[in-house]
């Protein structure tokens, strides 16, 4: 009989979305296992893309601070049409958002979650595959190479475009592919463009977008590949590297003579490959205690550097909510809403980013460039409606955050024994949810150590009060620790009233918002969560 073990969580897969899986479960006391069929992780910039949304997430994570560490700040990109400079799009962020987008290699980005997750004892097991697995009502029952077999309460497929876990599962993998096959090619150039900035040159079908990476003048180059590198596309999903075909130097360069801004050389190839470009998405992203995240649930092409984003955030939404399934506290149906939540957005995804590499890169809104940052920064990624969040209020202003939307941050909040201000959301950055309360006067806070007290139990002890005072309100006497809304921007961002209750969930959503003094309404959205 082949050796038996246990876990709570087989995850399949070591790149960023099964890692994140993983961080995100160990944080929350889950017993976990990453296996990856690949003996080393791989050495490619693939990925180099982090969105401000991410590293709001990296920062609650603890990773924010070494992605910053090794990563480059995208300050813009340029574009040439046919030689001639057509546009200089520069990627400011709105003041309210805490970080800007970051260019960061995969296997950086790859490197500091393995040591976050190392952090918690865990290392993912390389060299191992997913042989099969079946699943019943109590759990699911993995076959490993080495004829291991493993018994898990749930399993998480983050095993990339051709996955095993998807195939497993049964799942349609609905789309299309794009007839163009590109190269990549890690290399440093001595052109004169701006640090921090992309290029993207066309000259009819010819095309070179170039991504700055951290460390002199070394970019991430995408281009159509030469006649001699190109073949017929092959296999049921035409995405990902092309193995057995590496561009050279020269073949880099002669793109650069016909399209780079002035004569340039490259050098010092780091990493090459062939590379196809597929859009498709899964029927659904879970069966039964399998789950299926990142590349294995949705491809598409890399314009606007969606593609991992999107997947670290199916694990986030994911791994809280099989954190509480793991320990038997959650809600009837709350492993279901992730799919109700996640499939919509990878959806939208898929369909913009198609749009948007067909008709010739991201088109910004002249009248309204902060929407257009915003989505492309994953800051309106939304779940109103969602089974998982209470229902609307009809009542409240227009700009004003519903339960689903992502909690906006705030600047210049006053602690106690702390001498500089504080942000609103490193306070909101726990495992569990956030029951945030605010009031302008003492009134408003009557009851908000009762509330508290209430919530905590219904969300059996994996639930955090903190309440936000106006700067002149006069401080009650509570339980519930106090900060100031120094800068008024909580009040401002959160269109928050006297004596107002917002419940925040681990992924950093709007879960439920209503007056403090309706411990009912409370209840009424933690019993959507909690069993």
């Amino acid at each position: 009989m082949p050796e038996e073990s246990s876990v709570d969580v087989l995850v399949v897969g070591a790149g960023p979305v099964g890692l994140t899986a993983a961080l995100e479960l160990r944080r929350r006391g889950v017993d976990v296992r990453v296996v990856d069929r690949l003996v080393e992780p791989p050495q490619y910039a693939k990925a180099v893309g982090i969105q401000p949304r991410t590293l709001e997430l990296w920062e609650a994570a603890g990773v924010l601070r070494p992605a910053l560490d090794a990563g480059i700040e995208m300050r813009g990109q340029i574009v040439l049409r046919d030689g001639e400079q057509v546009a200089r799009v520069d990627m400011d962020v709105p003041p309210d958002v805490p970080f800007a987008f970051l260019a960061l290699p995969q296997y950086e980005t790859e490197r500091l979650l393995a040591e976050a997750l190392a952090g918690y004892g865990t290392r993912a097991e390389r060299g191992v595959e997913l042989l099969s697995f079946t699943q019943d009502d109590e759990g699911v029952t993995a076959e490993l190479s080495g004829g291991e077999r493993v018994r898990a309460k749930y399993l998480v497929g983050a095993d990339g475009a051709h996955s095993a876990v998807r195939k497993g599962l049964g799942l349609s993998f609905e789309g299309g592919a794009f007839a163009e096959e590109y190269m990549l090619g890690d290399v440093e150039v001595d052109w004169s463009l701006p640090r921090g900035y992309a290029l993207r040159a066309t000259r009819g079908d010819d095309i070179l977008v170039a991504i700055p990476l951290p460390g002199g003048r070394r970019y991430r180059m995408s281009m159509l590949v030469p006649p001699d590198l190109a073949t017929p596309a092959t296999g049921e999903v035409a995405h990902g590297f092309e193995a057995g075909r590496r561009p050279e130097l020269h073949h880099i360069q002669a793109v650069l003579d016909r399209l780079a801004p002035e004569p340039c050389t490259a050098s010092t190839l780091r990493w090459s490959s062939v590379f196809r470009i597929s859009h498709r998405i899964v029927d659904a992203y879970g069966r039964g205690r399998v789950f299926v995240a990142g590349d294995a649930a949705h491809i598409h092409p890399p314009t606007g550097a969606q593609g991992m984003n999107t997947g670290i955030q199916d694990a986030v939404g994911l791994a809280w909510r099989l954190a509480l399934a793991v320990d038997g506290v959650a809600a009837p149906g709350l492993l279901a809403t992730y799919d109700a939540e996640r499939r919509p957005v990878g959806e939208e995804v898929v369909g913009r980013t198609v749009r948007h590499a067909t008709s010739g890169g991201i088109q910004i809104d002249r009248d309204d460039p902060w929407t257009t940052v915003r989505r492309e920064a994953q800051l309106l990624v939304g779940y109103r409606g969602s089974p998982a969040v209470s229902p609307a209020d009809p009542g409240l202003p227009v700009d004003a955050p519903q339960p689903g939307d992502r909690v906006p941050d705030a600047r210049g909040l006053v602690r106690g024994g702390v001498r500089f201000p504080v942000r609103l959301l490193p306070e909101l950055a726990g495992p569990g949810h956030t029951l945030l309360l605010y009031a302008d006067t003492v009134e408003g806070a009557a009851g908000f150590d009762k509330l508290a007290a209430a919530a905590a139990e219904l969300a059996h002890g994996r639930l955090r009060a903190v309440a936000v005072l106006a700067p002149g309100a006069e401080a009650p006497p509570l339980r519930t620790p106090v900060l100031r809304d120094g800068s008024g921007e909580v009040r401002a961002h959160l269109r928050a009233s006297d004596g107002e209750a917002f419940v925040v969930r681990p992924d950093g959503y709007l879960g439920h918002r209503g007056p403090a003094s309706d411990v009912a309404g409370v209840g009424g959205y933690l019993r959507r969560v909690f069993a």
